[in-house]
């Protein structure tokens, strides 16, 4: 069985039918950003995008001005895992976090190509910039169960950081089924989890449960500073995985009634723009500051599933009267995009 957002260790592969560079009018772009590119991950510092994805067999970071020149950036290699090791295969859903004056890159991996030995891990790097110094491997995290992880995210609440990720109750495959869960634990350092994790989300709703998959967390403020942590539902293999959210209550982050669960998802297919499955998204502010815009993965073609058909794209967000995310329908790759506000 397939679980999470599975990708082969090859390189992300591009072709015809996966070619984005139709000219766009001036002053405007054109989704997709890359022609190939799953759980797209983005952060923003001193004025520069530092972008990530998943390759499959190594951590790669592009380095942009602008989000939507994100194909005339060239990706750096900072990391390939070594043979033989419990993370050397299977490298997924890289995310990085500016935390303590370092850089920290967090993504899944396995060993032998093996599901049920899947976990999270961590890298470390002290230089200014991600792109520049040296990259240590701090090892694995993990909360005291130590079970199945993926798609690990950092948010932070009232001056205490979390970690959230997707991942099994036991440490049963049978058990377990492909059914994933979000979980939240207290983060002792960028690299160590203390106590055990509480299950703050599962599949509750019928657009969820095609896969029984919530993966993908990732936390996002409105103007108003409300904190939301958006989540991917159904299974990446599907046409219908879709981004969910949960809104956070106040109160104490680990308990699962601080959370929020919104019946109905937020983002979904468009057939009619021929976006499938998109989901697995991060976050980005405009240059200036002024707009909230979404990174996310999508499929142009029914039943492409969870390969390297998958490809970036952006389009901003809006906000309702009550501070609530409006993000439309999936731009198609004929619509002409006004770029982030700069």
């Amino acid at each position: 069985m397939t679980f999470g957002c599975n990708q082969s260790d090859n390189e992300p592969s591009s072709n015809d039918d996966n070619d984005s560079s139709v000219v766009a009018e001036e002053n405007t772009f054109k989704n997709p950003l890359l022609s190939s590119g799953a759980d797209p991950w983005v952060i923003k510092r001193n004025g520069t995008y530092y972008y990530t994805h998943t390759t499959g067999n190594k951590l790669q970071i592009w380095e942009t001005k602008n989000m939507e020149d994100l194909s005339s950036a060239s990706p750096k290699t900072i990391w390939t895992p070594p043979s033989g090791e419990e993370y050397s295969t299977q490298i997924w859903a890289p995310e990085l976090h500016y935390i303590n004056e370092a850089w920290y890159m967090y993504f899944a991996a396995t060993s032998n190509n093996s599901d049920k030995d899947r976990r999270m891990f961590v890298l470390e790097n002290t230089a200014e910039s991600p792109m520049e110094g040296e990259w240590e491997f701090k090892g694995k995290i993990a909360d005291e169960t130590d079970q199945w992880a993926i798609d690990g995210t950092v948010v932070e609440i009232a001056d205490e950081k979390y970690f959230v990720w997707s991942g099994w109750r036991t440490e049963n495959p049978e058990v377990n089924s492909g059914r994933q869960q979000l979980y939240i634990a207290r983060m002792e350092n960028p690299w160590s989890l203390e106590g055990s994790r509480v299950m703050i989300s599962e599949p509750d709703y019928e657009w969820e449960k095609n896969g029984l998959v919530n993966e993908g967390p990732v936390a996002w403020k409105n103007p108003n500073g409300e904190l939301f942590m958006f989540y991917s539902g159904s299974g990446c293999w599907t046409d219908d995985y879709k981004i969910g959210v949960l809104s956070f209550e106040e109160g104490d982050p680990l308990d699962p009634a601080s959370w929020k669960k919104h019946q109905e998802p937020v983002f979904e297919k468009s057939e009619i723009n021929n976006v499938y499955g998109p989901g697995h998204n991060s976050f980005f502010k405009s240059p200036d500051g002024s707009e909230d815009w979404i990174l996310y993965h999508a499929n142009d073609h029914s039943s492409d599933g969870c390969t390297d058909k998958r490809k970036p794209r952006v389009q901003q967000v809006h906000w309702d009267e009550q501070g609530f995310p409006d993000f439309g329908i999936p731009a198609g790759r004929n619509d002409q995009l006004t770029p982030p506000s700069s």
